[in-house]
């Protein structure tokens, strides 16, 4: 029985760890031929040591299996591969997406969801007067600018391409921003910010593009259980407080949060457009 992107190529950024490593998982399930981006094929390490908090996103668990051997392991070796591109780069986007078409191509589905949190690294809270300058630039540039770069180029691509066969579409992309593109959170200021940016940007690509019938939308999760939450995860207190905020009870599991970008991925979404879809067990109601 065909899945529901049967043979549809997809790029997925931040494809090693959490949330990205779900998404590929759940696009391979219903069919779906993937480009995994990354700076690094294996997942990230979960906590630092020193300080209890999540560990740096280039600190990595070289002995875990990949995102790209799972795949291989469950489905095969000829619908996957991966390639290495720091999304702040215009250069390594752009060859990235020339990777994509010559494996597949085209470029069907494109997943922004390459991020970071450095706020939830340092040991304690810091407010904006304590923010450096150099924590702001790389938020920005790996969380915004990283996907303003991706639906540059990846739009680039659906533009030369026909419409997908037995469709009116011409390509699906799904940002990851964040609740926190919704509303703050405490002592996040760079986060909260690069997040809004994703909001944002999602709703103009959308309305740009729409003549084109390119579908442009965003997931905006709640707290996962990933190890960008690492350190609430390990403070009871944290932990407890974040747990009380989500009506259904704790954090999510990013295999829930990948439903939903299946969902805005599919022929299912065909006349949404320019949303910003909350994927958080509640947090936004209370």
């Amino acid at each position: 029985m065909a899945g529901r992107v049967q043979d549809r190529v997809a790029l997925v950024t931040g494809a090693s760890s959490g949330l990205g490593r779900s998404i590929c998982l759940t696009l391979a399930l219903e069919g779906a031929k993937i480009l995994l981006v990354d700076l690094y094929e294996s997942p990230r390490s979960q906590t630092n040591q020193a300080t209890g908090k999540a560990d740096d996103y280039n600190n990595r668990l070289s002995e875990s299996e990949s995102t790209l051997e799972e795949l291989y392991r469950s489905y095969g070796t000829s619908n996957f591969a991966f390639a290495k591109a720091d999304v702040t780069k215009a250069s390594d986007v752009e060859a990235a997406i020339a990777t994509c078409v010559e494996k597949f191509g085209r470029l069907d589905i494109l997943c922004c969801n390459a991020g970071i949190s450095v706020e939830s690294t340092h040991s304690r809270p810091l407010g904006v007067h304590e923010t450096s300058e150099s924590d702001f630039d790389k938020t920005m540039a790996i969380n915004t600018k990283g996907v303003f770069l991706c639906c540059k180029y990846g739009i680039t691509q659906m533009l030369k391409q026909d419409l997908l066969r037995g469709t009116k579409d011409r390509g699906w992309i799904v940002n990851t921003a964040s609740i926190q593109g919704l509303a703050a959170f405490y002592n996040t200021p760079a986060y909260t910010a690069s997040k809004h940016a994703v909001v944002g940007l999602t709703k103009q690509i959308a309305l740009d593009y729409s003549p084109h019938r390119i579908h442009v939308n965003s997931i905006c999760p709640g707290f996962l259980r990933t190890t960008m939450t690492q350190n609430l995860q390990n403070d009871r207190k944290s932990q407890a407080e974040i747990d009380a905020r989500h009506p259904f009870g704790g954090m999510g599991d990013p295999a829930e949060v990948a439903k939903a970008v299946l969902f805005l991925a599919s022929d299912d979404c065909g006349w949404v457009q320019g949303v910003n879809l909350p994927v958080d067990g509640g947090y936004m109601i209370m």
